[in-house]
């Protein structure tokens, strides 16, 4: 038999094709079960969607689960405490094997949490504590964001000055946040907090700057915002600009996006400092404790993204435009090393 250049074609396609099936079922085999196999389906319960934070979050959420080729669903409450916990039912009929609980009352939470865990689903929770040993807290070091950035204001500002402070009870990160904000006022006692306001009503930023409005009318002479949120933040420069004080007030948050470094290149913004994970990041470290349970690992009770402190300054000298440029020119910021076992695919290789 003679053998032609279709048949030599035809058989350099049949041994690519066989060694491309070779190497996607090694990388199937290098993965734990459930994930050698197609099929995985988890969900994503959320509560708080608004802002640059949440999608980026999701955006980490997504990337994850497609490198680790499962099925996501995602579920958005838009803030209504009862719908999510809905949701958590709707998610346990859908058959799904794992559900990420972002945000929301504890309250609302704790026994749809519960009903989840006894229906046999593997469950994490990110910035929300359904008070449940068996559910991995997702955290971004909440207490360290909080104190990176106070300690940049007490840097810039001395440790005597009137503050106003942005804050709703009941939701974990801004409480855990608090409790850093409380400890900063015992040890600074010329820090005085001269108004508290806050609120989670959309848009969150406008909502909140038509308090800061009425804030900085009554206390003309505050020097300080604390502002442990990006929104809230956002919220208060917006006062603070229409009132022309933003040379005459600095605001510390927490959390970053573009659009909060546009904000903070500003000339003269009164935004100096904020003290931030890469919510992607977070997404993608969410996704990855769960499948670590769901492989039968334990990533740990508590699992905890390290923070970065990112000053106006740094932004100017560093010509740091965006997010991309932030996570080129401050790596610390572009990757953690967390839930990360050795089978686990990142999607930020390339």
């Amino acid at each position: 038999m003679s053998i032609t250049r279709r048949l030599l074609g035809k058989a350099a396609l049949g041994l690519a094709g066989a060694a491309l099936l070779m190497q996607v079922t090694a990388m199937a085999a290098d993965k734990p079960a459930p994930f050698d196999k197609p099929g995985v389906k988890i969900a994503l319960v959320r509560y708080l969607s608004t802002g640059d934070f949440f999608q980026a979050y999701l955006s980490g959420v997504e990337a994850q689960a497609k490198a680790l080729g499962v099925d996501l669903r995602v579920l958005d409450s838009r803030q209504d405490a009862a719908l999510q916990a809905d949701m958590v039912d709707q998610a346990i009929a859908l058959g799904v094997q794992g559900i990420i609980i972002q945000h929301g009352l504890t309250e609302s939470m704790k026994d749809a949490a519960q009903r989840a865990v006894d229906a046999g689903i593997k469950v994490v929770a990110f910035d929300v504590n359904v008070e449940n040993p068996k559910i991995p807290q997702i955290e971004q070091s909440d207490r360290d964001l909080a104190r990176l950035a106070l300690e940049q204001a007490v840097t810039d500002n001395g440790d005597s000055w009137k503050a106003g402070y942005v804050y709703v009870a009941g939701i974990a990160p801004l409480d855990r946040r608090n409790e850093t904000w409380v400890d900063v006022k015992k040890k600074h006692a010329g820090i005085d907090e001269v108004a508290m306001f806050g609120t989670l009503d959309n848009p969150i930023a406008n909502s909140v700057a038509n308090q800061a409005r009425s804030v900085l009318s009554a206390h003309p002479d505050i020097k300080v915002m604390f502002a442990p949120y990006d929104e809230f933040a956002k919220g208060v420069k917006i006062a603070v600009d229409e009132a022309g004080m933003n040379k005459a007030i600095k605001i510390y948050s927490a959390d970053i996006s573009t659009s909060d470094i546009s904000a903070m290149r500003e000339p003269d913004s009164a935004w100096a400092a904020t003290a931030a994970t890469n919510p992607a990041v977070v997404g993608q470290v969410s996704v990855r404790a769960l499948a670590q349970l769901l492989a039968g690992e334990d990533p740990g009770h508590n699992v905890i993204v390290p923070p970065t402190l990112i000053t106006q300054k740094e932004l100017i000298d560093k010509d740091i435009k965006n997010m991309e440029d932030l996570s080129a020119k401050l790596p610390q910021f572009a990757h953690a090393d967390v839930a990360m076992p050795a089978w686990m695919p990142n999607p930020n290789a390339k």
